[in-house]
């Protein structure tokens, strides 16, 4: 997707695959805007190493945080979310939602965490370098793998973790 000058949310949401976080204005803008849609939940907890809002432009959905003293809130369009730093988070959607996200454009570590339904213990991470020209879709798709990859025992309960499809994200490819 090429950045643009303006924000035309919701006609570049129609155009990506869920979650996939696109960033939308020139790299060298500060704060940075990126892109969400989210039709099913998020498969893993996203985690930035910077403060972060999450902005609903569409939908109703959950915000899920780990680690924090509010485990979760109900968004509907013109909610604004704080997420701390370093707070593992996931949108989990009543309905179709759209997302702007707003953060730093500078370098920052990030980590997509998989936590364990039955326990909640988390049960695989995966971390690294954020920069401008990376693809979070990518990289995202990358830890799926990864988790998919492990053997995906909760090693405090000995929960088995289903493998999670790329295609319902519509990564596949």
């Amino acid at each position: 997707m090429i950045r643009r000058r303006a924000i035309p949310a919701f006609k570049a949401a129609a155009e990506i695959g869920s979650f996939e976080d696109v960033a939308l204005i020139p790299e060298d803008v500060d704060p940075q805007v990126e892109l969400s849609r989210n039709t099913i939940p998020q498969p893993f907890c996203l985690i930035i190493d910077e403060d972060t809002v999450l902005a609903q432009m569409s939908g109703r959905a959950r915000v899920e945080m780990k680690y924090s003293t509010v485990n979760s809130f109900r968004t509907q369009t013109g909610d604004n979310i704080y997420v701390p730093a370093g707070t593992p988070h996931r949108i989990v959607p009543v309905e179709e939602s759209v997302f702007v996200r707003y953060t730093s454009n500078e370098p920052v570590r990030r980590g997509a965490a998989f936590f364990c339904e039955q326990c909640g213990n988390e049960s695989y991470r995966l971390e690294w370098i954020h920069e401008g020209a990376v693809t979070p879709r990518l990289v995202y798709a990358a830890a799926i793998r990864e988790f998919n990859d492990t053997d995906r025992l909760c090693s405090s309960c000995g929960t088995l973790a289903d493998a999670i499809s790329l295609e319902s994200l519509g990564w596949a490819g």
